[in-house]
């Protein structure tokens, strides 16, 4: 049995905080509204999932929950995406860990653009797929990758996910919130998807 790999820990995490936080029947209820045959509806399913499979499952779990809150998804997702943050940290190797501490050894004003190149290096399946760079006094995290958004199309964007882990992971380095816009989404038909962290005087 191969377990979920691409776009690496962070499919499993995600699925293992969604049973934990929403609860089994709860999250069964939703898969059955969306008719998910109901033997896929368990997380020993997607943990037994074949590596190629893991980004389809995934984008089509989001579109459920999506289906599911209706407005509310934003901020269910968002806060599932918050709630990664901490165990993609605890599962860096030691050498990345040593050098998570001395980052925010760092004054704060330093820390932003390394964290967010931390996070790229975690929810990125191969180099490059996530980038991150500077926009005058902001950043830019973009992700070519983007499995949440496999097969989907919509009039707006949806990696609400990576929106609540950008976020989390920017408090976790600063202490302080940060105004983070997906301004560019391949369901919308761009090319990547980019989130826009907006910094100015902070």
């Amino acid at each position: 049995m191969s377990h979920i790999e691409p776009a690496a820990p962070v499919i499993r995490k995600f699925v293992e905080i969604l049973f934990a936080d929403l609860g089994r029947d709860t999250v069964s209820s939703i898969l059955s509204k969306s008719e998910w045959p109901r033997e896929t509806r368990t997380p020993e399913y997607f943990a037994s999932l074949e590596s190629q499979q893991a980004p389809q499952v995934y984008a089509k779990l989001q579109l459920a929950l999506r289906t599911y809150y209706g407005r509310g998804a934003r901020g269910t997702l968002m806060r599932l995406g918050a709630k990664l943050w901490e165990p993609l940290l605890a599962d860096l190797p030691f050498a990345a860990k040593a050098q998570a501490g001395l980052l925010r050894s760092l004054p704060k004003s330093m820390r932003r653009k390394p964290a967010l190149e931390m996070l790229a290096g975690m929810i990125g399946a191969k180099r490059g797929d996530v980038s991150v760079h500077s926009l005058d006094l902001d950043l830019l995290l973009v992700d070519s990758a983007s499995p949440a958004t496999i097969e989907q199309k919509d009039h707006m964007p949806i990696c609400y996910v990576n929106q609540g882990l950008t976020r989390e992971c920017l408090f976790w380095a600063t202490g302080e919130e940060h105004d983070i816009e997906e301004r560019a989404c391949k369901a919308m038909g761009s090319n990547q998807c980019e989130f826009k962290i907006t910094i100015g005087g902070k």
